[in-house]
């Protein structure tokens, strides 16, 4: 990732880490308190995103941002208030370092001159049309645990959130598949790192800042447990599943769904403040959805996934095993759909939605069973993204009627 010097998003993400130490510093001398805490507590996420930055692809930013980091640390746990002071002031002052060293080289900045193409490629870096269905799932977890309308700031700040968590672990999906997307024919192929109209370092760049930013938004405009239940599903995405699962285990997609299953946990604390057994079902309905989901397109992409590699289970185990795991699989998601029932979560106008969808889901899975052909393994595959919204949105309006 060498060769590019700081792009936009890093330069905003060390701006940011600036005045966040800067608040910390006045507010620490201020002796304000809970709002001290608060403001160092916000400081640390575009700090962290700045030494990931410069650690994997910027060198030359790495000794200020870990002089910032230290000594925003050890400011962290000094006892005395002049010593806590002193270290937030050298955090302040190398953060500062950090963010001019990002404005020195732009002789290199591949950004400047395509703003309509750069936008484009940026916007592909959040692959929207996954998060649609991600912020769908989020919002209406976050009715459910409202019992109605949560309230208009909160969704809004909550599912911007969200929105930014999400788009910054597909833009680090982005950085980490470049070498597996031109392996798998043009619809990965053409994706904007893959295809080299970003660089890799912007494109890192790009997704350490929504991650932190989104961080700062949740905990700052929801609650702390709603920003770290998105961190934690951005991280096991991009860490867990991207890094690891995905190259290494036929299972990769079983594990790895856990990811795609937390934003309706993220909605559910957003409304409440806390997780509870029904949040839990929520987020096994969307679990137990993903292997059937992920199967059925991977049925229709085999090749491309033999092509690079990917122990998708279609590659390793043949179609029948597949078929029949993903009957197995969507017999036990029609009969967790039904727990939030027995819970007394949701009603009937959910209950009808949830057998009526559920006993499609199964007839079209049965059907590929009998006979997996692309055809087949398509209809069954967009119909479960029209089968988890729906299903979804039941649950949202079923306590509202």
């Amino acid at each position: 990732m060498t060769g590019v010097g700081p792009g936009p998003w890093l330069r905003l993400t060390a701006l940011a880490a600036s005045a966040a130490t800067l608040l910390a510093v006045v507010s620490g001398a201020a002796h304000l308190g809970t709002a001290h805490r608060v403001l160092a507590a916000l400081a640390g996420p575009p700090l962290v995103a700045l030494l990931a930055a410069a650690w994997i692809a910027h060198r030359q930013l790495l000794r200020p941002v870990l002089v910032a980091g230290l000594a925003f640390a050890a400011a962290a746990f000094v006892t005395s208030h002049d010593l806590h002071v002193a270290f937030a002031s050298l955090a302040f002052a190398a953060a500062l370092v950090a963010a001019a060293s990002t404005f020195r080289d732009r002789s290199r900045d591949l950004d400047r001159g395509r703003s309509r193409d750069m936008a484009r490629d940026y916007v592909a870096l959040t692959k929207p049309r996954i998060m649609s269905l991600l912020l769908l799932t989020g919002f209406c977890g976050m009715i459910v645990g409202a019992r109605g309308w949560p309230g208009t700031g909160l969704a809004a700040a909550a599912m911007a959130g969200l929105a930014l968590a999400c788009g910054g672990a597909s833009a680090l999906n982005h950085v980490l598949d470049r070498d597996i997307d031109p392996l798998m024919g043009k619809r990965t192929a053409s994706r904007p790192v893959a295809a080299g109209r970003v660089a890799p370092s912007r494109a890192l760049e790009f997704g350490l800042a929504l991650s932190a930013f989104s961080f700062v938004l949740l905990a700052s405009a929801t609650n702390v447990l709603t920003a770290v239940l998105a961190l934690v599903g951005n991280l096991f995405y991009v860490l867990v599943y991207t890094r690891w699962l995905k190259r290494t285990t036929p299972q990769n997609i079983v594990i790895g769904g856990a990811a795609g299953a937390v934003p309706p946990l993220v909605g559910w604390a957003a409304a409440t403040g806390n997780l509870t057994v029904p949040a839990l079902l929520l987020f096994l309905i969307v679990f137990f959805w993903t292997p059937p989901h992920f199967w059925a397109l991977a049925l229709l992409i085999r090749e491309q996934y033999a092509a690079a590699r990917v122990p998708m289970l279609p590659v390793v185990r043949g179609e029948r095993e597949t078929t029949r795991q993903i009957v197995l699989y969507s017999l036990v998601l029609v009969g967790i759909t039904l727990l939030p029932v027995v819970w007394h979560t949701v009603g009937l106008v959910y209950l009808v939605s949830a057998l009526v969808l559920g006993g499609l889901f199964v007839g079209l899975a049965v059907e590929l069973r009998r006979e997996a052909t692309p055809r087949r393994a398509g209809i069954l595959f967009h119909y479960s993204l029209l089968y988890l919204a729906l299903l979804f949105v039941a649950m949202a309006v079923d306590p509202v009627v």
